[in-house]
């Protein structure tokens, strides 16, 4: 089930849904909480893609690139807000990583299935 969800971070997202929509009954709340939840399974994802294409573990550069965002997002806030507010500057940077790791995601998937099906086609 986890591999699953680490391969198809749209069910992850889907169940979560469903789930937090049945528990809350709040469908704003839900989409929230299901993108929070979707956004480390994206994570997650973006990490097993990378090895799984090219065999290394490239998670120190992921973790890397997560805290120089942070870091980036917080001196933004600060240039336009006066005061830092950090469960603000927390869930503006969450909601980034999302879009971020949506993006990489997709560009993975793509990557790979264009990569299998070329050596597939030139190696028949």
């Amino acid at each position: 089930m986890i591999a699953i969800l680490i391969i198809i971070p749209f069910i992850g997202y889907f169940l979560s849904f469903v789930l937090v929509k049945q528990t809350t009954k709040n469908h704003r709340k839900a989409v929230t909480i299901s993108i929070d939840i979707t956004t480390l399974i994206l994570i997650i994802s973006v990490h097993f893609f990378i090895k799984t294409i090219w065999g290394q573990s490239f998670l120190w550069l992921i973790v890397l690139v997560m805290l120089l965002l942070a870091l980036l997002f917080a001196i933004v806030y600060r240039y336009f807000r006066d005061e830092i507010d950090y469960v603000r500057i927390f869930r503006g940077y969450w909601r980034l990583n999302f879009l971020l790791f949506f993006c990489i995601y997709i560009i993975l998937l793509l990557y790979g299935l264009t990569s299998s099906v070329m050596e597939s086609v030139i190696g028949s």
